[in-house]
């Protein structure tokens, strides 16, 4: 293993550290692992937050600032934040209009928001939660009962965080939550697995002349283990399973990610987005933006996810709104 680390144990301590000391923008809140927006909580404005493991950075706290996320929770790697850290962010996060909870489909993620939920609304904050699920290649996995939320889960931060930038009350952010849930998908594929620092070696074998189609950001089995492809042939495989899931057809408008997973150059994320922009005018699609870039890693995996999500008026407003975070910055 060759990593830039000190002790393991230290991994999200001092990635924590580093990032505040970085973005003037976010706080630590004492004794945890959650980062805040260093002038919030907002009054007036709902809260929205988020959390999960480390390892999949700019997940969750990458996303924090104007326009998107007001707090962030990080457990140990590819481990749930508890219950307690997170009920802190929530509070941390309310100025008085209530906070939305953006929760990735994992039972541990599931499990400790509902609990925090509970605490906090003893405290008198009123809380929502949406939980994501917008991976398409598998219904049940190792750690979740239905699908996995992955990257599509940062579509649902921009949005529901432009929302409650604009004012809308704590129902009106949670039903644009549900909406960009109920028009997105994603696919991804693994050329390597991830190596965590705890562990020191590969999460899981994949021998050099083969893929893993349908992986989960934790390196959890996918869908079919193959021979390698070339990057049109991946491009078109994800991008077929996302649009049948969706049902996407050439009347609809939609918004793309092509994410890295954490160890893929750049460039060959651009060569992917090539082939599905092309795939996508073949269909008659009309794509009103495209990202391309590390969204939701998985630490140092080789490989990329591509997202679909339909979009009509209201979630193009929202979605192209201003945003300044560390990790995504859109000008108004």
């Amino acid at each position: 293993m060759q990593k830039l680390i000190n002790d393991p144990e230290d991994y999200v301590d001092e990635m924590l550290d580093g990032m505040t000391a970085a973005h003037p923008g976010l706080r630590r809140l004492d004794g945890t692992e959650v980062l805040a927006r260093a002038d919030g909580p907002v009054d007036g404005k709902v809260g929205v937050v988020s959390g999960g493991g480390s390892g999949h950075e700019p997940t969750h706290a990458g996303y924090i600032g104007d326009g998107m996320l007001d707090g962030a929770a990080a457990g140990a790697v590819f481990t749930s934040p508890a219950a307690d850290q997170l009920e802190e962010m929530v509070e941390a996060a309310d100025g008085g209009e209530g906070v939305l909870c953006v929760v990735k489909n994992y039972e541990g993620d599931v499990m400790n928001f509902d609990t925090a939920a509970d605490i906090a609304e003893m405290q008198d904050v009123e809380v929502e939660q949406v939980v994501v699920n917008d991976d398409v290649a598998v219904e049940d996995s190792l750690y979740t009962s239905g699908r996995r939320g992955v990257c599509g889960t940062i579509l649902v931060h921009k949005a529901a965080g432009a929302k409650a930038a604009a004012g809308g009350d704590l129902s009106a952010v949670a039903d644009v939550a549900r909406k960009v849930v109920d028009n997105v998908g994603t696919m991804g594929v693994a050329l390597t697995s991830c190596v965590t620092p705890e562990k020191g070696e590969p999460t899981f074998d994949l021998p050099e002349d083969e893929i893993e189609l349908g992986i989960g950001i934790h390196g959890e089995p996918g869908v079919e283990r193959t021979e390698t492809m070339t990057a049109d042939e991946i491009a078109d495989t994800l991008l077929e399973n996302v649009l049948d899931d969706l049902d996407v057809d050439g009347d609809d408008e939609v918004v793309t990610i092509v994410n890295g997973m954490g160890g893929t150059p750049l460039s060959e994320l651009y060569i992917v987005n090539r082939r599905v922009q092309e795939r996508l005018g073949d269909e008659g699609v009309v794509v009103h933006d495209a990202w391309v870039g590390d969204y939701m890693t998985s630490l140092d995996m080789k490989g990329c996810s591509v997202t679909v999500c339909r979009v009509d008026d209201e979630l193009k407003e929202l979605l192209d709104a201003p945003a300044d975070t560390p990790a995504l910055t859109i000008q108004g």
